[in-house]
């Protein structure tokens, strides 16, 4: 039984995480082009990875959207990584939480929509 609903909500998470990622990637390069960076070459490599992580997220919503089991995988990931990072972000003082529930909520509701897709995509209705 497929979920388009669901797998419809879960790239819609994915895409717009994509999307933050490449809004994100824009301010450091506007930074960068100030001279805000201390080391050119680390700039650019975290530009680069930010980007690249961007894209990413974005191949994973095309692919969830798709009902692609790889882009499901992958999106679970990066969620988990969100989480991660949202939870590493609570030990620093002062905490900030905007931060913290910018990066956590998403990365929560992202995970138990694909969770929720990719189960709905694997039920066999009873014989």
């Amino acid at each position: 039984m497929r979920s388009p609903g669901l797998a419809l909500a879960a790239s819609a998470v994915l895409a717009a995480e994509g999307l933050a990622l490449l809004v994100f990637a824009l301010i450091e390069l506007v930074g960068l082009g100030a001279g805000d960076a201390a080391s050119l070459s680390t700039a650019v490599a975290l530009i680069v990875l930010t980007l690249t992580g961007a894209a990413a997220l974005v191949a994973f919503a095309i692919g969830t959207r798709a009902g692609r089991s790889w882009a499901r995988s992958g999106g679970v990931v990066f969620q988990v990584l969100g989480v991660a990072l949202a939870l590493a972000s609570l030990t620093i003082q002062p905490i900030a939480w905007v931060f913290t529930l910018a990066v956590g909520l998403p990365a929560v509701l992202g995970f138990a929509l694909l969770i929720a897709s990719t189960r709905a995509e694997n039920e066999r209705p009873a014989e």
